[in-house]
């Protein structure tokens, strides 16, 4: 079978339509460093490539975004209601592999064995971290923590006080950071030793960090409703349900860019391990580099120093460099915006969605996110199609994108324009839509004016249309050729021109043979 040879990364950038606590945080969010790889599944891997295996695809439908627990797959809903798909389904091989092994080293040593992936003694190293937490973890059962009273009596306050509640550290089996640089393996590790947790441990949780966020947000914006007028400490609740739900959380590309999560997260983390829970984090720095430059970064330092005192901090960087091996392109997108291209695109979406008379084509269905509608014109259960304009020309946000790649494996977008100044908007929101098919690793069909790497590019014949030192920088760390990609004076600020350069990336990624391959719906 082929395997996805492609790493999750980030996601989440700006929304527009949450509620204000979310909305502030994703669009402070926006459009976040974070470096792809690329890789060849025609050549055998190191093992310190990310190979995406089982759980590389996400292991829920609504909540493996914002509470990471599992979900069913869902008939397609009469025309007009809501649906809630799959997320992309955990590969078979990654299924028989969970069952017949009980640990990463057995796990690990199968896939060697197999031909998978290739005997690596730094990463065999790491592999033996993963296994002593793993172990560490296996007869580890925190006691849920209590809600407390409500009486305001001074013998209530007295008995349920927080301090009661607390796990002495030597009692809590020291967690793991595993940070390095793209292609090192940081997704594979998360998922096998997630995958391999011992069946006893029902209370875990793996996401995506800035999917965390949102839910975090979320739940201390509905905290503070409840405590209304009266004030109080809104972070307590949230961590106390964060710990009953989770003893053991796993963050995949954890990072802190915002003011709003790094004040969030210092009160939250020590609640958290206060109460027991054992963290496993990936990330592409030390956290020492963690909100590097950010306001107020002192008042994060304690969360920091946290960090490396409860967790192992373990470097996965092993020299070699992934992003730069070469990929053939799949038939996946099409150019120019002319009769012949329409034609082809229509009859392609018409095999998609006509195969199957169970599953008939629906007009106008409706998703729901947050509250609001997300019409989608033309849908099946799993394949659904858009016009750009109804897509990236309405104020959807980061969620509702998530909502949508939550719910449709194959998405095809048509009539995608050369974008400008004044179309900057537009792009925004199609770099969310794109990080998001990235995340939910969606096989994704495209129709665009020019070639979709370009979509962004300057007229290259006109005036000041060369390339910036950072955008140069950019395109470099991601092993991008500018004559691929070209220029763009949409983008400004080094947050918003490697946003560009990443989606870029992505779009590459998404339009090779392997992941065409490897992603089904």
């Amino acid at each position: 079978m082929k395997l996805s040879l492609i790493p999750r990364h980030h996601l989440l950038n700006s929304a527009s339509r949450l509620p204000r606590p979310a909305r502030a945080l994703v669009a402070a969010r926006a459009y976040r460093r974070a470096i792809n790889t690329s890789a060849n599944a025609n050549k055998r891997l190191n093992s310190s490539l990310a190979v995406e295996l089982g759980s590389s695809a996400h292991h829920e439908a609504s909540d493996a975004i914002l509470h990471g627990k599992q979900a069913t797959r869902s008939p397609a809903p009469e025309p007009g209601t809501s649906l809630h798909r799959r997320s992309p389904l955990l590969s078979p091989l990654t299924n028989d592999i969970a069952v017949a092994v009980s640990s990463p080293l057995q796990q690990y040593y199968k896939l060697v064995e197999s031909g998978t992936l290739r005997a690596d003694d730094h990463q065999t190293r790491i592999i033996q971290r993963l296994q002593r937490l793993h172990d560490d973890l296996t007869h580890y059962d925190p006691p849920l923590v209590p809600t407390p009273s409500s009486s305001s009596s001074i013998f209530s306050r007295l008995f349920s006080s927080s301090e009661a509640q607390t796990i002495s550290p030597d009692k809590v089996p020291r967690g793991l950071y595993l940070y390095g640089d793209v292609g090192t393996g940081k997704t594979m590790l998360m998922d096998l030793f997630y995958n391999t947790l011992h069946p006893r441990i029902k209370r875990k949780r793996r996401v995506h960090f800035h999917a965390f966020m949102i839910d975090v947000h979320q739940r201390v914006h509905e905290a503070k409703l409840k405590l209304g007028s009266k004030g109080g400490d809104p972070i307590e609740p949230v961590a106390r349900d964060l710990a009953n739900e989770a003893s053991v959380l796993c963050f995949d590309e954890f990072q802190v860019t915002d003011i709003a999560d790094a004040m969030i997260l210092r009160q939250l983390f020590e609640r958290l391990m206060n109460y027991g829970v054992v963290c496993v984090m990936t990330s592409n720095r030390h956290p020492d580099e963690l909100y590097r430059n950010g306001i107020q970064r002192s008042s994060f330092v304690p969360c920091i120093d946290l960090i490396k005192t409860r967790c192992e901090v373990t470097d996965l960087d092993s020299g070699t460099d992934y992003r730069r091996l070469p990929r053939t392109l799949s038939h996946v997108y099409y150019h120019p915006l002319d009769d012949t291209t329409r034609l082809e695109f229509t009859k392609l979406f018409r095999a998609f969605t006509h195969s199957d008379p169970d599953d008939p084509l629906v007009h106008n269905r409706t998703l729901t996110t947050w509250g609001r509608a997300i019409p989608v014109p033309q849908s099946t259960s799993k394949v659904a199609k858009w016009k750009f304009e109804e897509l990236c020309g309405r104020a959807l946000s980061a969620a509702d994108y998530l909502e949508i790649t939550k719910n449709f494996g194959t998405i095809f977008v048509e009539d995608v324009p050369k974008m400008g100044l004044s179309q900057k908007d537009m792009a925004r929101r199609f770099i969310t839509f794109i990080d998001a098919c990235y995340e939910n690793q969606i096989k994704l069909f495209v129709s665009s004016e020019v070639p979709i790497t370009k979509v962004f590019a300057d007229d290259p014949n006109a005036k000041n249309s060369g390339i910036s030192d950072e955008m140069r920088s950019a395109m470099d760390d991601l092993g991008l050729s500018p004559d691929v990609v070209g220029a763009s004076s949409i983008f400004s600020g080094e947050e918003e021109i490697f946003a560009f350069a990443r989606c870029c990336s992505r779009l590459v990624q998404m339009g090779s043979k392997e992941w065409a391959e490897s992603h089904k719906p």
